[in-house]
């Protein structure tokens, strides 16, 4: 089996790829782009280099023509994009819209008339908006950031695609995933990395928000499922974690992990993103036998743990 994995060096890209590996009868080809330059990305595919069944392509997904790597492809797994809620008001919109926009519709574009079985896209929890209680996928998408509008617009494009087109769409909504190799930019990451240095920890809001967090083995799990789920073209499915809980109980259980205690700093409540978030998975259930299993205390610290190590190697800047 042949797939191809967009955002193959990210955080879930390079986790999706490992598992994806486990089956001796898989080939996956990776793309992302820039990867020399980024010692992040580079450490994140360190093991995917080595493996006999792994071909990485740096490639920009807007420009560059793919359609010679679609070829006797069986499944495309597209999770490249730009992430991030805070970051996507103001002058960045554009880069959010070309690349969770555009480059989507130009990889429909490119998967039609192709023998694709399944192309996967990779969306997530903030297309809802703030919703109560737990969140099932036929509810009405009202985005509160220009992130959440830019992957709603690739679920549409995914849909529209499907209708008149037969590409063989299914959608996956992931809730705030974590673990090894989160971004630097997410909140566990800083958390973490601020309570190792010893410096004060910047809460958005009072703390109370509460999230279903999802770790990162749990999640590509029930991505790598999808390959040979039944009755799931056309679907959209819920990826939620085993346990939820707000920022302040994840900071209390990071304080427990590290021995140490938070001096806290609050600021504005971030605009764009929901108080709560809490993933009905009835349907990832069903569809992909989806059971998440990892708590939360046990991820962070495989999470506390990987950080440790990178900012010992020095690969992060203090």
């Amino acid at each position: 089996m042949r797939i191809l994995v967009t955002g193959v060096a990210g955080f879930i890209g390079s986790h999706l790829s490992e598992q994806l590996l486990t089956n001796p009868n898989v080939e996956v080809l990776g793309i992302d782009q820039g990867i020399e330059s980024e010692p992040l990305k580079l450490r994140n595919i360190r093991y995917l280099l080595k493996h006999p069944r792994f071909k990485l392509f740096d490639r920009d997904l807007l420009t560059d023509d793919i359609s010679t790597l679609l070829k006797d492809l069986n499944v495309l797994y597209h999770l490249a994009g730009i992430p991030g809620v805070r970051s996507s008001w103001g002058s960045e919109f554009e880069t959010y819209l070309l690349h969770n926009g555009l480059v989507t519709q130009k990889l429909l574009e490119a998967c039609k008339g192709t023998s694709l079985d399944k192309f996967v896209y990779i969306s997530t929890s903030s297309v809802y908006g703030e919703k109560e209680g737990r969140v099932t996928e036929n509810l009405i998408p009202i985005p509160l950031s220009p992130y959440g509008i830019t992957k709603l617009t690739g679920e549409q494009l995914c849909n529209v695609y499907h209708q008149y087109f037969d590409i063989p769409v299914v959608i996956l909504r992931y809730f705030t995933v974590y673990g090894p190799r989160q971004r630097p930019d997410m909140a566990f990451h800083r958390f973490i990395k601020q309570l190792i240095l010893g410096k004060p920890l910047t809460i958005f809001g009072d703390g109370q928000q509460s999230r279903d967090f999802t770790y990162v083995k749990d999640c590509v799990k029930a991505t790598a499922a999808v390959l040979e789920a039944k009755n799931v073209i056309g679907e959209t499915i819920n990826i939620g974690g085993k346990e939820r809980a707000t920022v302040l109980d994840v900071i209390s259980i990071l304080e427990n992990l590290l021995n140490t205690k938070a001096t806290l700093t609050f600021a504005e409540k971030a605009k764009g993103e929901p108080r709560h978030t809490w993933a009905d998975i009835t349907k990832a259930e069903r569809l992909l036998n989806y059971q998440p299993e990892v708590f939360l205390k046990e991820g962070l610290k495989y999470e506390v743990e990987d950080l440790s190590q990178l900012f010992k190697s020095g690969r992060e800047s203090n």
